[in-house]
């Protein structure tokens, strides 16, 4: 059984964060393990409440697992602060981690900072050179390169640059583009464009945190870069078209469609 660690916040709502991560890991066949950087109490209406875990417990977590399972690919996400982030990146150099997914997680959809502004550069510096692919939104990527990422053109821009800063692979994702919903793959020397038509749908809480997600478990299984971005290209396009209403605003993408569907259940 291949395996990935989510490095992340938990959302109490169950539609993002940690346990997003760990329904797309089973949902795809890895089995998946946590070392959680922040509680948020949250529904679907916004998040009202972050609590930050100290950086022994977090940097506890990781060791834990790395001293007695083999890990082959780790997702993070939610990382709070400046301490946070440094320390989950002496912990995956200290433990050799590969095969890194890094979420650019900085705003949630409603508005909720996830990242304190003055952590951007300490993510810059301590996270991006370590991660195998990185795969910011938008608004992320406008914030981490310090222009406006808006179309096609400002995206394979970004790219460039944060291919320069030290991720060997970026996806800018295009879920805020105007039209269709195009996502960007740029390996250092090629830009790839993933298109997808727009699907008309409110709830779509979670869909970064289980792309992300998706691509770690394509990397555990071993697929190369491209071929895991396709995956989970494909996944969480399914898990969007069929995301369901849940509570009283955003609703979150179904991370068992296709399995309920072969197993007769919808």
């Amino acid at each position: 059984m291949k395996t990935a660690l989510t490095i992340a916040g938990s959302d109490s709502s169950g539609g993002a964060g940690i346990q997003a991560d760990l329904k797309t890991f089973s949902a795809l066949g890895v089995f998946g393990m946590s070392a959680i950087t922040a509680i948020t109490a949250q529904n679907t209406c916004g998040v009202t409440e972050i609590r930050e875990m100290d950086s022994a417990i977090i940097s506890a977590q990781i060791d834990a697992v790395y001293t007695d399972i083999a890990v082959n690919a780790v997702k993070i996400g939610m990382l709070s602060s400046s301490m946070i982030i440094e320390t989950v990146a002496e912990s995956l150099e200290r433990n050799h981690a590969k095969n890194i997914v890094l979420d650019t997680v900085m705003i949630s959809k409603s508005g909720s900072y996830l990242l304190k502004p003055e952590a951007v550069d300490t993510l810059k510096r301590c996270l991006i050179p370590k991660a195998l692919i990185v795969t910011p939104n938008l608004h992320e990527a406008s914030a981490l390169v310090g222009f406006d990422v808006i179309d096609m053109k400002s995206m394979k821009k970004a790219a460039f640059v944060l291919n320069e800063m030290g991720a060997a692979y970026v996806v800018v994702k295009g879920g805020h583009l105007e039209g269709d919903a195009c996502d960007l793959l740029y390996d250092g020397k090629e830009m790839m464009v993933f298109p997808n038509k727009r699907i008309r749908t409110i709830h779509t809480h979670g869909t970064g945190c289980t792309f992300s997600s998706a691509i770690a478990a394509g990397l555990a299984k071993g697929l190369e870069i491209k071929e895991a971005v396709r995956v989970a290209k494909e996944y969480v396009t399914i898990a969007i078209k069929h995301g369901f209403s849940l509570g009283k605003g955003v609703g979150p993408t179904h991370h068992f469609y296709d399995l309920y569907k072969k197993a007769g259940l919808i």
